[in-house]
């Protein structure tokens, strides 16, 4: 039988709204709240240690929840909570009756080395929305890069928009984060190759040979990226437009320049 919390005003309930409305709570307390079975699985496959586990059994039924997880329950609290309460918590309008606390992992980019001799890898300088950054994150998975970098971030990786837009994959991506700076020197040391998506003095994407260890560096929408990328740049890209405005959403102009490194490292 599990501990069971029955009441939204319990104070072990509020101290969890804490950590999933704010930032400076998560990183106070080096935790955070993960939501929904597949997510919770994800962060458990990439190494990620949970300390608590929450399940709502008018959603969930207890033969469900332990047969998802009854090999990880070892060393992990599990309590039992109350559709009011598990309403209180969730962060999604379509839920699964599963949420989790658990520690933060170092993602610094000192942490970071790569099995390819010729790695490819995505970097975001100073992305501003938590959907973006998950969805760049969806698509470094779906190409199965070396790693995403990311530098200069606004918030941090465990915001629940990042889970929840990443669908999971913030746990089973490499992701290194650091300043602008600090990652230039980083590719500067392994010998990678950058690539920016600039407008300036810039040539057509498909023209550039991706096949060498490369870097794919993007900015923001708004902001495009900052002068210490095209200094480092070895070359500025783009996407040739031929609408009436002159940039794409983030992530989908990630999806276009990594598959066609891709399409040529498979050629």
């Amino acid at each position: 039988m599990y501990k069971q919390i029955i009441s939204p005003q319990n104070n072990k309930i509020k101290q969890l709204l804490q950590l999933r409305e704010k930032s400076r709570n998560r990183k106070k307390e080096q935790l955070f709240i993960i939501e929904g079975i597949q997510e919770t699985l994800l962060a458990l496959q990439g190494g990620y240690t949970l300390t608590e586990i929450y399940f709502c059994s008018d959603i969930l039924t207890l033969i469900d929840f332990e047969k998802h997880f009854n090999t990880f329950l070892n060393n992990i609290n599990v309590i039992e909570v109350s559709l009011e309460v598990y309403q209180r918590l969730a962060y999604r309008m379509s839920t699964e009756g599963v949420f989790a606390i658990a520690q933060w992992k170092s993602l610094s980019i000192d942490n970071i080395t790569f099995e390819s001799k010729k790695p490819l890898i995505l970097i975001a300088e100073a992305p501003e929305k938590p959907g973006n950054i998950g969805a760049l994150l969806r698509t470094a998975d779906a190409a199965n890069i070396d790693a995403i970098l990311i530098a200069n971030l606004k918030t941090d990786m465990y915001n629940p928009n990042i889970i929840r837009s990443s669908v999971g994959c913030v746990f089973t991506t490499k992701i290194g984060i650091g300043t602008t700076t600090e990652i230039i020197e980083f590719l500067n040391h392994k010998q990678i190759n950058i690539y920016t998506a600039i407008l300036q003095e810039a040539v057509p994407y498909t023209s550039q040979n991706y096949t060498i260890p490369t870097a794919i560096v993007l900015g923001t929408e708004h902001d495009g990226l900052s002068e210490e990328w095209r200094i480092a740049s070895k070359q500025n890209i783009i996407i040739p437009m031929e609408g009436k405005v002159d940039s794409m959403n983030v992530s989908v102009a990630a999806g276009i320049l990594i598959f066609e490194a891709k399409r040529q490292r498979s050629c």
